[in-house]
């Protein structure tokens, strides 16, 4: 059955998945596919940032082998990393969310994340671009 991953502002299609309940198991290849989290000896990595995977009985919660070879539990791995996880298996979509504590960091910090609109003439203009001047934004909708 294919799955979708949403995770970041990206979905992902997987061909093929184990699916446990709202389990969802994938091979190290998909899973760097679907999330940037890659197998490495010293566990799941992504950039510099590292993972290790249980030892012993508790590893079975996370990674184990098939008749394909081997599967990681991105459900248990997002669990680890605080990320909410939204499944329907029935409908073969898992969406994974952003850990609140990196929500609440983004927070802190008070600075808006970047984007880039057009005026009412087309020209585009980011948020970068007016950075350490005062930005008066002003947001409709008709609904």
């Amino acid at each position: 059955m294919n799955v979708t991953i949403l995770c970041g502002a990206a979905a992902t299609t997987i061909p093929e998945a184990g699916i446990e309940g709202e389990s969802l198991w994938l091979a190290p290849d998909n899973l760097a596919r679907a999330t940037g989290w890659e197998w490495k000896p010293e566990g799941l990595c992504r950039g510099s940032a590292c993972v290790p995977v249980p030892r012993g009985n508790a590893a079975r919660e996370w990674v184990r082998e098939t008749g394909r070879g081997l599967s990681v539990s991105l459900t248990q791995l997002a669990r680890h990393l605080g990320q909410p996880v939204v499944a329907s298996p029935e409908h073969g979509v898992w969406a994974v969310g952003e850990a609140a504590e990196d929500v609440a960091e983004r927070l802190r910090s008070l600075e808006a994340p970047d984007f880039t609109l057009p005026d009412v003439v087309g020209r585009l203009h980011s948020l970068t671009d007016y950075r350490s001047r005062k930005v008066f934004l002003l947001a409709w909708a008709s609904w």
